[in-house]
């Protein structure tokens, strides 16, 4: 009873302590009473939705066989201020997860952290993105976003005309916003289930992330000249079509100078990172690089995570690229199962009531329109039907985008709460619709139509080294390991089942594999020599060691004065003993 007595105490204790402290701290330094409340109240919703986030990811992907993207959004929905999140809590006196007087459903500090979250998702992506196959189906994912684009605004337009009684017009501001709403692609969630399956280098997967990149830089572009026009409708004038193509072409003339320049530049910006020497140090400062860029593409009219995959993109072809991601593997761990979870917090269910059966009609257009302005351009671009419905599919989710421009068309007056509402509701439908699509569609063989074989430049060469035991394979293999990190090279385990090990170093990239008692390695005809002269070094220096084993006493007779020595000394204990 004391026992359980205490342990509550102590409980409550822990949970009032923020307050005090943020009390204390408020009125020692000056601080108002309300900032430490908001503090207090930001931690707390954090560590429920973090909780929220965690179970519910478990719960889908372990028992229910779904990617773990669905259980945070629906964690997100469970606890957000349309459901749960609006009751009054005891501690607090207030609501967790109170409405807040503007479009954004969640507080200006929880949805900061959501941006965050969503810069490193993209920044993460485009660090798992293989740059040559992305240059190589850049061209096919081009068409395929432009495709997907426009059939989409022209679905979503048509249906606000043909469905909504308000609307008579293919250029009301409502039509063009509901059309401009069903262009944006979500490449955060189709990251995440990429990234899960392993899929983020394939062609299909490539191909959806330069189509999703360019689709949120078509779908912002388009979001200017609709804002301009409703702006210009609401106050009277006439359009002013050079100013409204000015901003789309700064926009548009960002995105590809930045790409064009960040693959470029990219060695310099590895060589300026090593200066660091250390990796954690480098990992830090290419994720500030990543958010710098993403606050300049905002400045520029586009969104964040443009110019955070753009950042991502470019150190994928360094030597760095893989300690970069494993750095910061648990900040992304951390925060983007955060970002879904306030994804799914968005979502007003009583909104929707009004509008339900437009939103679904307008939910089935905005699938349609991706499925098949994606799907159809692929199809005629080397994919099969297997890949180029996989790449309709993974175009298919909407979500940051789309709520910019949603909250941007609620704010600016074009579309009313219920409008805000479909968007939100087809944001759901879209994402809930598309992983489990996505995840089946790569159950089965490859998407294109015709394997193409990529001729090598270069002979690969391939030494093999068999030792008598694994132990001693192993060990020289750590010691070949050690060795190259010792020249700076970046040395990265790719298969957590399979000691298979990559190392890299500027242009030089060896592959060291054990298969039992054999060590193989293998690079390309110019980095033979390296590979060569670092091997030799290894087998010399285990040659010594072995040679200076030999000249020890024998096995034998060290193992008699240990076990001498041990007994004897408890002979002598049991002699103190007695």
């Amino acid at each position: 009873m004391k026992k359980r007595t205490r342990n509550t105490v102590l409980f409550l204790f822990i949970l009032l302590t923020p307050q005090l402290v943020s009390a204390a701290s408020a009125s020692s330094s000056g601080q108002s009473p309300e900032l430490g409340h908001l503090m207090v109240r930001l931690v707390f919703q954090l560590a429920l939705l973090i909780l929220a986030t965690r179970v519910m990811g478990i719960i889908f992907s372990r028992y229910l066989k779904m990617p773990k993207v669905l259980g945070e959004l629906a964690a997100g929905m469970i606890i957000g201020p349309y459901a749960l999140g609006r009751f009054v809590l005891p501690l607090l006196g207030e609501p967790l997860f109170s409405l807040p007087a503007t479009a954004i459903p969640v507080s200006p500090e929880l949805y900061g952290f959501a941006i965050v979250a969503s810069i490193i998702l993209l920044f993460m992506s485009g660090l798992e993105t293989d740059l040559p196959t992305f240059l190589r189906f850049s061209g096919v994912g081009s068409v395929v976003g432009i495709g997907g684009v426009v059939l989409s605004f022209i679905f979503g337009n048509l249906s606000a005309v043909i469905f909504l009684g308000s609307v008579d017009s293919f250029f009301s501001p409502t039509a063009l916003f509901l059309g401009t709403l069903s262009t944006a692609t979500s490449v955060g969630i189709t990251a995440r289930i990429l990234s899960e399956k392993k899929k983020m280098s394939s062609p299909e997967g490539v191909t959806i992330l330069a189509g999703a990149v360019l689709d949120d830089v078509l779908g912002i572009i388009l979001l200017a000249v609709v804002v301009g026009i409703a702006r210009v409708e609401a106050s009277g004038g006439a359009v002013a079509w050079d100013r409204i193509g000015l901003i789309a072409a700064k926009a548009f003339g960002f995105w590809l100078a930045c790409t064009v320049l960040g693959i470029i530049l990219a060695p310099k910006i590895s060589r300026t990172l090593k200066w660091f020497r250390s990796p954690d140090a480098m990992a830090g400062v290419a994720l500030g690089l990543a958010m710098l860029l993403a606050g300049l593409s905002e400045m520029a009219g586009l969104a964040m995570i443009v110019g955070a995959y753009i950042m991502g993109l470019s150190l994928s072809r360094t030597d760095m690229a893989h300690e970069l991601h494993r750095r910061l593997r648990g900040v992304y761990q951390f925060l983007v199962p955060l970002f879904f979870g306030v994804m799914g917090m968005m979502v007003n269910f009583g909104a929707m009531r009004g509008v339900l059966l437009f939103g679904l009609i307008y939910s089935a257009a905005a699938i349609m329109g991706k499925l098949l302005g994606c799907g159809v351009p692929a199809l005629f671009m080397g994919f099969n039907v297997r890949g180029s419905f996989r790449i309709g599919a993974g175009m298919l989710p909407r979500g940051e985008v789309t709520l910019i421009i949603a909250g941007i068309g609620l704010s600016s007056g074009a579309i009313s709460q219920d409008i805000f509402g479909v968007a939100i509701m087809t944001l759901l439908i879209a994402s809930i619709i598309a992983p489990p699509l996505l995840v089946s569609s790569f159950s089965g063989g490859s998407g294109l139509r015709k394997e193409k074989k990529e001729k090598r430049e270069e002979e690969a060469v391939q030494i093999e080294l068999k030792f008598p035991s694994i132990q001693i394979a192993e060990f020289l293999a750590s010691r070949v390991r050690q060795a190259f990190r010792d020249e700076e090279f970046f040395v990265h385990h790719l298969d957590t089942e399979q000691p298979i090990y990559q190392i890299r170093k500027e242009n030089i990239a060896i592959t060291l594999r054990r298969q039992e008692a054999n060590l193989l390695l293998s690079t390309n005809k110019e980095n033979e020599t390296v590979m060569r002269l670092i091997l030799l070094e290894e087998i010399l220096e285990l040659k010594e060691l072995l040679n200076g084993v030999q000249k020890m006493k024998s096995p034998d007779s060290m193992g008699t004065d240990l076990l001498s020595g041990l007994f004897g000394e408890s002979k002598d204990q049991g002699k103190k003993d007695t």
